[in-house]
């Protein structure tokens, strides 16, 4: 077991539960969900029987794939009398659903999983061989339990524990509701402000490595010291795909309201158009009425005709008139309505527009970025190979040839390359004296930054880190600037 083994904890808010997340936690795949998520190489079919989740009373069992979580979700708040605020809602607003992942370095889970069992690592390879150890199930047991103290037994939809990815982990997601069965996330996980977030999370840390003790987890270092997300490039790039995926999905959902929005304005328009119309045939109809009753009026009073013949005309066409108003007032107030409902369909429309164009903006970003972070790691993986080579190299080659890389950043790489890249990190984290420290204590000169190491606003994020490792090489130089010759 290794000395350093570090737990894991993170968590993330939703705004329900997605049908492909829950899929993915019960494990619901088809051949063909299988076929891809091994194709990526982050997951193991023939693990897949060692799966399996904790329930009421801390209880183990095979993963139950009889229900989605969506459908467990809403047994529970319908058995609580909770209606669930996002229901009826074009698009979510509320966070109703927290999923916590818990875990460790990939060694000890893996310890805790299969014990000095052989895994086979080969992309393919099969591991039905492999038996479940008692000991994971009993670090999910203590988990569970944990959760239950923080959070609530009852409040916990689906606690599911997974062997068949390259680390073993767990996922357990729960409704953050409070005594008073009330959607409560901000008060629950995030407090008030940034440090009430960053003192709960420290605190919540601190608690739960107290029960990772036993189990050889160590408390992790703070996220904000070291900028570890604790995820592989696997995990890192399923989660900028999922996030693509979450957004494909949104706008596809909105081009859905859309549709029936511009129907419902459709329908809305005509009827609008239809009352306009019967409004003012009712208006000249009572013209028409009024008219006629003051003639027949007139020629009452100035004794002309048969004064009982016209007083039941008078009385029938009262009675029409009546009719008339009655029902243009029915008609007018019926107008008023759909013009009201139609203004609102196309605020809706407008509304629902302008977010899918957000939408559509996020999702052309988050592909950018995961094209940016794909590049990025595959810019460090080539930098690391380049520099172990040169490093490797470096001893053998002749003064000559050493002297072909005098003054270039090979040379330095050669000499100092992990320290150049150790020192432009606490750079980009905006540890400068401590960049600076390092740099002196590994006997460079420490200066370089001329005190504007900060991002610039027209720089975009290769640009900065260039000119971060520039400053992190000039700093590394001994003092003097001129770098010294091994030999």
């Amino acid at each position: 077991m290794t000395k350093t083994a570090k737990q894991v904890m993170d968590i993330r808010a939703s705004k329900g539960i997605s049908r492909g997340e829950s899929d993915e936690q019960q494990r619901r795949w088809g051949d063909k969900a299988w076929e891809e998520a091994q194709r990526r190489g982050n997951h193991d079919r023939t693990r897949d029987r060692l799966n399996f989740e904790i329930t009421r009373g801390g209880l183990v069992q095979p993963i139950d794939k009889s229900k989605r979580m969506t459908e467990r979700m809403a047994e529970v708040l319908a058995s609580r009398g909770i209606k669930d605020p996002n229901e009826g809602l074009s698009e979510p607003k509320f966070r109703t659903c927290v999923n916590i992942i818990f875990g460790g370095s990939r060694e000890r889970m893996r310890e805790l999983a299969f014990g000095n069992q052989t895994l086979d690592e080969v992309h393919g390879a099969d591991n039905s061989h492999l038996k479940r150890m008692p000991e994971i199930e009993q670090w999910a047991k203590d988990m569970y339990a944990f959760a239950c103290g923080k959070w609530g037994e009852e409040n916990i939809i689906g606690f599911y524990v997974h062997l068949d990815e390259l680390n073993p982990h767990l996922h357990c997601t729960l409704l953050p509701l409070d005594g008073n069965n009330r959607f409560a996330f901000k008060r629950l996980f995030a407090g008030e402000n940034i440090y009430d977030f960053k003192a709960r999370t420290t605190a919540l840390h601190n608690e739960l490595a107290v029960v990772n003790e036993k189990w050889g987890l160590g408390r992790g270092d703070n996220i904000s010291v070291t900028g570890a997300r604790h995820r592989s490039t696997e995990e890192y790039r399923r989660l900028l795909t999922s996030e693509c995926t979450t957004l494909e999905e949104k706008i596809e959902n909105h081009r859905t309201v859309l549709a029936h929005l511009q129907a419902d304005i459709r329908l809305a328009e005509r009827r609008v158009k239809g009352l306009t119309t019967m409004v003012m045939n009712l208006e000249n109809r009572k013209s028409e009425l009024e008219e006629e009753l003051d003639t027949l009026h007139a020629d009452l009073q100035a004794g002309r005709g048969d004064s009982e013949e016209l007083r039941a005309r008078i009385h029938k066409l009262d009675t029409q008139l009546q009719n008339v108003l009655d029902n243009l007032a029915d008609k007018k107030g019926k107008l008023t309505e759909a013009d009201r409902t139609l203004a609102g369909l196309k605020a809706e429309m407008e509304t629902t527009q302008e977010r899918t164009d957000e939408l559509r903006r996020s999702a052309c970003l988050m592909a950018d970025n995961i094209s940016m972070q794909t590049r990025y790691r595959m810019t460090d993986a080539l930098y690391v190979e380049m520099a172990d080579r040169l490093r490797a190299l470096w001893p053998s080659m002749t003064q000559e040839q050493k002297g072909l890389f005098t003054g270039t950043v090979l040379e330095e790489v050669a000499e100092r390359g992990e320290q150049i890249v150790e020192c432009g990190m606490l750079l980009l984290c905006g540890y400068v004296d401590r960049a600076t420290d390092f740099a002196q204590g590994c006997g460079g000169g420490g200066g370089g930054t001329d005190g504007n190491w900060g991002r610039r606003d027209d720089e975009d994020d290769r640009m900065w880190i260039r000119r971060m490792m520039m400053a992190a090489r000039r700093m590394m130089r001994p003092s003097g600037g001129k770098n010294v010759k091994r030999k």
